[in-house]
């Protein structure tokens, strides 16, 4: 499992612009954060200053940015700032805003990178939190094609292709491997629409802060001059020359060929910082937009929180294990065909992992039973007991061993058969006491709970 230190900014900056839909003037005072705090909007201009938390249940409307919403409160256009946060390697982070929307600036992340670089990044005390991918989380819609997949890896990498019907702007793939590599190959990518949906959006009251500044505008279709003209007024903008009959309106040099895949890539990475977590896995994005990343990233934090809620242990064969079967010998006097752990995946302050595989060969399904093989509730308990004694006795320097003396609240909950791997949790209950250890055994395959039980054991030196 991936452990490092959560950070925070080392000082506090200031970034002012317009907002993109609203046109207003914007300021955003960003604020070193104290841990566990994760990134959270204040808004300063509004009576109380209540917050909004950087949370996926928040989500009030994708149309054209992902806004946060909570009441009559609401902040538009946060991608690209969180983004920025994921980027540079932050956990925690206080926006104080004056406006309904984060400033537009250059339509990327580039001006929040910059301003947290020269700001500084401190590490903090608390450890940093992962969802770590174990096994595959797909999110699709079929109304708009999009489709967000999550593949175990061992770091946060992404892979993002677009797609749209137009002659200039077709299909386009780009990658992030290294999140370290964000401010250099991501960053600066600005967000993009095309020509003939400006007109619309500013009659639904959106992008009156667009300019050419700030968006790459792609012209797929023949325009007159006389057109643009008119849409250059509706916009209070000066006039632009038509200079190829299609292509990028501003005639601007794109920084990368896939600058707009590029730029979904940013969108995808800031809308998932709404999961509440460090995602370390691989992330495929078909067709990405804010409603699909959002509604990905309330899959993704659901998925942790119940992790939480469960304490589920997670079995990776490919992690060498702390404990293996011969220094399980070394603790327990346990010995064939009655050793029922095969290795020790996890140990710490108050709880236990192990492994059991359950094959055909083991010499209960003899007789339990020749025609369906199960295996015995029984021996479920006795391998939880057996765990637990690992626990207690792994950091036994002379020899002790535990004898069990209640054990209550046992439950099956389904059955297990030759193939299934037994993943063992043992969790403390309440300290040691006078050489008595009470503890909670929880069996599961996968993440199904097959056993339970509660133990009680006596540590009697040899």
């Amino acid at each position: 499992m991936m452990t490092d230190k959560q950070k925070t900014l080392a000082g506090e900056f200031t970034i002012s612009g317009k907002g993109l839909h609203t046109s207003c003037l914007v300021t955003a005072v960003f604020k070193p954060a104290p841990e566990n705090h994760g990134f959270k909007f204040k808004r300063v201009d509004v009576e109380g200053q209540p917050i909004l938390e950087a949370d996926a249940n928040l989500v009030g409307d994708t149309s054209r940015g992902t806004v946060l919403v909570n009441g009559d409160v609401r902040l538009s256009t946060i991608e690209h700032a969180l983004a920025a946060l994921v980027g540079m390697d932050l956990d925690n982070v206080l926006i104080e805003i004056d406006n309904q929307e984060m400033p537009i600036m250059d339509g990327s992340s580039r001006a929040f990178v910059e301003a947290i670089a020269e700001a500084g990044v401190v590490a903090q005390d608390a450890e940093r939190e992962y969802l770590e991918i174990k096994e595959k989380i797909v999110y699709k819609d079929p109304k708009t094609g999009s489709e967000l997949i999550a593949l175990p890896d061992d770091d946060y990498r992404l892979n993002v292709m677009i797609a749209f019907n137009s002659s200039v702007l077709n299909n386009q793939f780009a990658s992030l491997d290294k999140l370290s590599d964000f401010k250099k190959e991501i960053a600066s990518c600005r967000t993009f629409v095309f020509l003939r949906e400006l007109e619309f959006l500013l009659q639904n009251n959106l992008v009156k802060g667009g300019d050419l500044d700030n968006a790459i505008v792609i012209m797929d279709r023949q325009v007159g001059q006389d057109e643009l003209d008119r849409l250059a007024d509706l916009f209070d903008h000066e006039h632009v020359a038509v200079q190829k009959e299609t292509g990028i309106l501003n005639n601007l040099d794109l920084q990368f060929e896939n600058e707009c895949a590029r730029h979904k890539l940013l969108d995808v990475i800031g809308d998932l910082s709404l999961a509440g977590v460090r995602i370390k896995g691989r992330i495929i994005a078909t067709k990405p937009g804010h409603g699909a990343n959002t509604e990905f990233a309330k899959l993704l934090k659901k998925e942790h929180q119940a992790r939480k809620r469960n304490g589920i242990p997670v079995y990776n064969p490919n992690v060498e294990p702390v404990m293996d079967v011969n220094k399980i010998r070394q603790c327990l006097p346990h010995r064939f065909p009655f050793l029922l752990v095969d290795k020790i995946t996890e140990i710490n302050e108050d709880y236990i992992v192990g492994i059991k595989n359950v094959t055909v060969n083991e010499p209960f399904f003899t007789g339990h039973f020749p025609e369906e093989p199960v295996m015995p509730g029984v021996l479920l308990v006795e391998a939880m007991a057996q765990c637990g004694g690992l626990y207690v006795l792994h950091a036994k320097k002379e020899k002790y061993s535990t004898y069990f003396i209640r054990i209550d609240n046992v439950k099956f909950r389904k059955k297990v058969v030759p193939g299934d791997t037994l993943i063992f949790k043992m969790e403390l209950t309440s300290p040691i006491r006078r050489g008595i250890a009470n503890m909670k055994g929880l069996c599961y395959v996968g993440k199904t709970l097959v056993a339970e039980g509660e133990f009680m054991a006596q540590i009697v030196k040899n």
